[in-house]
């Protein structure tokens, strides 16, 4: 028989997910275009973790924007890195902390900032987002003006 799927070879073996926080996962490549500043935005609509305190789920939207220096991050090992939250308990304001403060370790990017919108539970929607820029460095002044420019 003949099957498509059979002649797909992107997509490799089987995937193995973690489900306990796992930044061991991430992985990088070489940005080949150093001598730019670019954006590079990677969306995650179907982020879930675990209230700390109730044990609930709670689903998010994940926004990544980044201004790469050296390295870049691999995006299916964010994507696994990402799903590793699934059954990790934290509030919301330090799951988008603990994601920045993962990827600025794992690439030393020039500017990054992590933006989750939490869907509403209990009638509330909460909506935590982190930055950094590099410290001495254009990145650091474009870090404060956007924290401090955020819209309502």
């Amino acid at each position: 028989m003949n099957r498509e799927k059979d002649k797909l070879k992107a997509l490799g073996h089987k995937t193995e997910f973690s489900t306990n926080y796992d930044p061991s996962v991430l992985e990088t490549f070489e940005n080949f275009h150093k001598e730019n500043d670019y954006w590079v935005e990677l969306l995650c609509p179907e982020f879930t973790t675990l209230c700390p305190i109730t044990g609930q789920p709670d689903f998010a939207e994940i926004r990544i924007r980044y201004i790469p220096d050296v390295r870049m991050v691999e995006s299916k090992s964010l994507k696994l890195y990402l799903f590793s939250f699934r059954n990790h308990g934290d509030f919301h304001e330090d799951c988008v902390n603990i994601i920045m403060k993962d990827l600025i370790k794992l690439m030393d990017p020039r500017y990054i900032e992590v933006y989750g919108l939490f869907v509403p539970r209990g009638g509330i929607a909460i909506h935590p987002f982190a930055n950094y820029g590099r410290p001495g460095t254009k990145f650091e002044r474009l870090a404060e003006e956007r924290l401090f420019r955020r819209e309502l």
